[in-house]
């Protein structure tokens, strides 16, 4: 694709989702011998929107989407301004970078549904797997390098000694962790693997992750890889309060996955281009050839109640003037910490479970490009900065983008990689400054950042990022008041404390027109991810179907992987739970 210009690119995706992908459109159907469609105001275009009108669009509803900022929400990538040069495109900035794991399932059955020229199995064909992820350290410790997919890690059996052995294995060797701690931790998940639900929802929903693995009497690199840096790096929320519950059942998936079992495809995935040319704009271009409308820079502010049922929703359009838009049924698929401001106290009154998700939290996790003028050959994969105090995690991009030349293709000409780098941790101080994130400038978080990754990287007597190499950098613009007494995020992370996941909604409301759609949603994925955005939408179009008497299809929604070998031992815990008893593996 690279000899092809965007607008013909469009032209063509357009032409092949007019002629091409026809999926089971039975209330299509029914639309076009005659009888009116009905109408779908979906508030929010982020993943979960896009979800839902792509869903309710096939199966003949006529959609129109509100979204107050960019298409793609948090997911999407954007023009960094006055980058470009020469005709090239402009650098591409992003929220964060595009990581799509094996474990999900629905999202990759929706991207396989969007056409893209050339590509028999759509926008999905667009992932690829990198080849390895590295562990960097600092302070002259050695890096942890892990070949993906990790070998020799299929049990012969999963029974739960093969279980124990085989993630050992894995800890001992990929880590180097003592002997005694690798046991120990596999342990502790094969604790969670077979515990009850029961037990799950509440024993280890009240349980913090640090409390779980009993990090505090653990050595420093088992606090900083398997407490810290998963609750940090890839939950962004803080092992001393995370829930078990929401990191066990994470890792459970990622685990099965490791060993061979119930995964989409391999256990890293990534885009091969900028999410919007790889992603968002072909799945933009094929929802409006099923005739979805978009009204970018239309801000919701309130849900008008009557009789029971929304009436309308208000919005703000691009010239500031607010007017109310009707349609016969409302999506509510915004993020939750903008969703709830346009729940007023009559549509809180009509749901209950509305004002309990003011008890749902967010945090910083905000991403930062540096654009370099060499490429970087760290690591063929993702980069996880252990020891640094802002938990950075990393990626550099080029080498996985074959078909973009960087200085043919973007900015100036001279740019010839992009470290894309997410900031987990804006609340401990830095190296360079002695300053938490929110205290610096957006000039001291690009140069705090850049340090650390140089503590990291440049410590073992290879100098792995040079300063003569750095073109630019590029901060998420949601991020603003940097380094002022009120700095603000207006593109948060829903984060899991213990305790929080009984807050979470439903996707249908008591209001018979409202449905909920995004990751703060109750559903089996139980993390702040697309997938979660994905399944949360599919979830809300069949509530949609079955309050309207539709008879189209209903959507999939596919659970994370269970092990059903393990299901005896999760019936045998649930007897332990219920006589008041421990699982029968946790030795404390």
């Amino acid at each position: 694709m690279s000899g092809t210009t965007r607008r013909g690119f469009l032209g063509t995706a357009a032409a092949a989702a007019g002629g091409g992908v026809a999926l089971g459109t039975p209330g299509r159907a029914s639309a076009e011998n005659g009888s009116t469609p009905q109408t779908v105001a979906v508030l929010g275009g982020g993943v979960a929107g896009l979800t839902a009108a792509h869903e309710l669009a096939e199966r003949g509803f006529r959609v129109t989407v509100y979204e107050r900022k960019a298409l793609g929400g948090k997911a999407r990538s954007m023009d960094v301004p006055d980058s470009a040069a020469g005709g090239r495109r402009p650098l591409p900035g992003e929220h964060g970078f595009r990581f799509i794991p094996g474990i999900y399932h629905n999202l990759p059955e929706t991207m396989r549904r969007i056409p893209f020229p050339g590509n028999p199995g759509g926008v999905h064909d667009n992932l690829v797997a990198p080849k390895e992820m590295l562990f960097a350290r600092s302070g002259g410790r050695e890096d942890i390098r892990i070949p993906l997919p990790w070998p020799d890690s299929t049990p012969a059996e999963l029974t739960p000694d093969e279980i124990r052995r085989a993630l050992t294995a894995v800890l001992d060797t990929a880590f180097n962790l003592p002997l005694h701690e690798a046991l120990y931790f596999a342990n502790r998940i094969l604790v969670f693997l077979t515990s009850c639900d029961q037990r799950r929802d509440t024993v280890w929903e009240r349980t913090p992750w640090w409390d779980f693995v009993r990090a505090g009497r653990m050595s420093y690199d088992y606090q900083r890889v398997l407490a810290v840096g998963i609750t940090r790096n890839i939950v962004a929320t803080k092992a001393e309060e995370a829930s078990t519950r929401t990191v066990g059942t994470l890792l459970e998936a990622f685990a099965f996955n490791l060993l061979g079992r119930g995964a989409d495809g391999p256990l890293d995935r990534i885009l091969n281009a900028p999410t919007n040319e790889a992603w968002i704009d072909p799945w933009v271009t094929y929802l409006k050839s099923l005739g979805v409308e978009f009204r970018v820079g239309w801000n919701v502010r309130d849900l008008a109640l009557d009789a029971g049922a929304i009436a309308g929703a208000v919005v703000e359009d691009r010239s500031g003037v607010r007017q109310t838009v009707t349609a016969d049924h409302y999506i509510s698929a915004m993020p939750v910490e903008h969703a709830r401001r346009t729940w007023n106290s009559a549509v809180r009154a009509a749901d209950p479970q509305l004002a309990e998700c003011d008890r749902l939290e967010t945090d910083w996790m905000t991403g930062i490009q540096f654009y370099l003028t060499e490429r970087t050959p760290i690591v063929h994969g993702h980069l996880d900065l252990i020891d640094s105090p802002w938990s950075l995690t990393a990626i550099a991009q080029a080498q996985h983008w074959p078909g973009r030349d960087f200085p043919a293709d973007y900015g100036d000409g001279t740019v010839a990689d992009c470290l894309s780098v997410d900031v987990s941790e804006w609340d401990r101080p830095g190296i360079l400054y002695g300053k938490t994130a929110k205290q610096c400038t957006r000039t001291e978080v690009a140069r705090e950042v850049w340090a650390q990754l140089k503590a990291s990287l440049n410590d073992s007597g290879r100098t792995v990022l040079k300063d003569s190499i750095l073109h630019s950098w590029f901060l998420d613009p949601a991020v603003d008041g940097l380094g002022t007494p009120h700095p603000v995020n207006d593109e948060q992370l829903l984060i899991h404390p213990v305790g929080t996941f009984h807050h979470r909604p439903r996707s249908a409301t008591k209001i018979p027109n409202l449905f909920l759609a995004g990751d703060y949603v109750a559903v089996p994925i139980d993390l702040a991810t697309m997938e979660g955005a994905n399944s949360s939408a599919r979830q809300a179009v069949n509530a949609l179907l079955d309050r309207s008497g539709s008879t189209a299809r209903r959507c999939t929604v596919t659970p994370l992987y269970r092990a059903p070998e393990l299901e005896p031992l999760r019936r045998h815990d649930r007897t332990r739970y219920l006589l008041g008893l421990p699982n029968a593996f946790d030795l404390g």
